[in-house]
């Protein structure tokens, strides 16, 4: 007889398990998690990472998981059914009022601060200190273009610093800057600006061509005070010649990239970005919840968390809601998943076209589904604030952003936003990496073992005996590692890539 099936329940109050085994007609796996009910026989193959029902769901009724609904059947589903597309349909609908509820205090705050204490951490990491009081988890030379039309240029001037002056440097190209108009060059302006004074950048060279709509003055304007031996300007069709111009203010900079030391900085000053790619059946349950209590555990330190994804906060938003700090938290929560549906059907788009191809393999029938968990990556913490696109995060605690689900756009929003590292969960796998370090953990094990040149972390040792709390402090430590110089697989691989949120004509 072989080993005996399983499957997860994650509140009491589901309709469906989670297969972790996959099952064949006549399977009757065992439960384990909430209350760990007997699970009826399966009636059909259910594939790993899938729904099994747990008893008869009418058709239009309600199907429960993470204990809300992830939609409605379809069709009548008999217990021990599949539950999938072909049974299951979302019941999202378009913007909504909602009713505050009181400010939310963080029940879980001297639990995470005590283990904290016992994990060994520490209240510290180096880091190299920025005179502004930030702290920056690598010291590059970013190249920044205000066009994409000079994208060329960025990355020949990168490469110089790294072979001529042995900088390290990161060319951080796009396709925008002109031939837009309006917000939508307003919010390619404030990103990049936001980029060129990130504190992972020991130095910033600002390149413009000189014709374009996204005109150096008003970067500037953007940008703000600025220290000139950190942060330099070429106009390119102003020199002679830009080599020259380049080469001179890389050998001006090179001193302060060679004298640089890392020192001691509180773990109060750092930021992570959470985000999630390629999601699966497991995300919700593995990754996603390991980052979230990594994520509890850095607050405790009085760290700062960032989340965005808006589009997969929907059918989980209330969630949200009700995790607010204060009145304003709860009205720009709000603000920021109506403005998203309002912009979704301003293209005569449904809210609800989410899941992806891959998030339905892999076991996401709904968009409530994928939302509920996703927005685990921030365990139970208080929404301290809510920002927009392009936007600086102010906050210690949790930080709610205003970006698309789009794993390129969204990582690069989040580290506009001040992430210095971003800890991104996939169950389906993926390389990329954005401008900072960016640690990809994988939801089940088989793919951390398939794919070792892209995986950092291996959440699925949840499902085969290890505990959340010993999964969320090993997490931190490697954040922490990887805030002090170690490389991500991502920056190994050379994989660091920017994206801008575009919504608007071209001329």
């Amino acid at each position: 007889m072989g080993e005996a099936k399983r499957a997860i329940l994650l509140d009491g109050a589901d309709s469906v398990a989670v297969a972790v085994d996959p099952l064949a007609p006549g399977d009757r796996p065992s439960v384990s998690g909430a209350g760990s009910p007997p699970c009826p026989a399966a009636l059909e193959a259910v594939p790993a990472g899938h729904k099994i029902a747990l008893r008869d769901v009418e058709a239009g009724g309600a199907v429960l998981k993470y204990g809300r609904p992830i939609g409605r059947a379809s069709a009548r589903i008999p217990a021990g059914s599949w539950v999938h597309s072909h049974n299951l349909s979302t019941a999202l609908a378009g913007r909504q009022d909602y009713e505050a509820s009181p400010p939310y205090e963080w029940p879980g705050r001297a639990g995470a601060e005590a283990l904290l204490r016992s994990s060994g951490l520490g209240p510290s990491f180096r880091g190299y200190r920025r005179p502004d009081g930030r702290a920056g988890v690598r010291d590059e030379l970013w190249v920044i273009p205000t066009v994409g039309c000079i994208n060329g240029s960025a990355e020949r001037f990168a490469r110089m610093a790294r072979e001529e002056f042995g900088i390290p440097a990161l060319a951080l190209t796009h396709p925008y800057g002109c031939s837009q108009l309006g917000g939508d060059l307003d919010a390619t302006r404030r990103l990049l600006a936001r980029l060129a004074a990130h504190p992972n950048a020991g130095a910033t060279l600002v390149l413009s061509l000189g014709c374009e709509n996204n005109t150096l003055p008003e970067f500037k304007r953007e940008l703000g005070p600025f220290d000139p031996e950190r942060v330099g300007f070429i106009e390119l069709q102003k020199v002679d010649d830009e080599e020259a111009a380049a080469r001179d203010f890389i050998a001006r900079a090179a001193p302060a990239f060679a004298s640089r030391r890392r020192e001691e900085l509180p773990l109060a000053l750092l930021s992570i970005g959470v985000k999630c790619g390629g999601s699966d059946g497991y995300s919700g349950i593995t990754a996603n919840p390991v980052v979230g209590r990594a994520s509890e555990l850095l607050a405790a330190a009085g760290g700062s968390i960032l989340q965005t994804e808006v589009p997969e906060m929907f059918g989980a938003e209330t969630v949200l809601m009700a995790r607010a700090a204060d009145r304003a938290a709860f009205e720009g929560t709000v603000r920021l998943v109506n403005s998203f549906k309002d912009y979704f059907e301003s293209h005569g788009q449904p809210v609800y076209e989410n899941p992806s191809p891959g998030n339905k393999e892999g076991g996401i029938t709904t968009l409530e589904e994928k939302s509920l968990g996703c927005i685990r990556k921030s365990g139970a913490l208080p929404v301290a604030e809510v920002l927009g696109y392009g936007e600086a995060a102010r906050a210690k605690g949790l930080s709610l952003l205003y970006a698309p689900g789009n794993d390129l756009v969204s990582s690069t929003a989040l580290v506009a936003a001040g992430a210095q590292l971003v800890l991104f969960t996939t169950g389906r796998g993926t390389p990329y990496g954005t401008a900072a370090p960016t640690l990809k953990i994988a939801t089940n094990g088989e793919l951390a073992r398939r794919k070792p040149g892209w995986i950092d972390f291996d959440a699925g040792r949840l499902l085969e005996g290890a505990s959340l709390d010993e999964l969320a402090v090993e997490l931190l430590g490697l954040a922490i590692a990887t805030a002090e110089g170690r490389p991500a697989r991502a920056e190994q691989n050379g994989y660091r890539e920017i994206a801008i949120f575009k919504d608007g004509v071209t001329l």
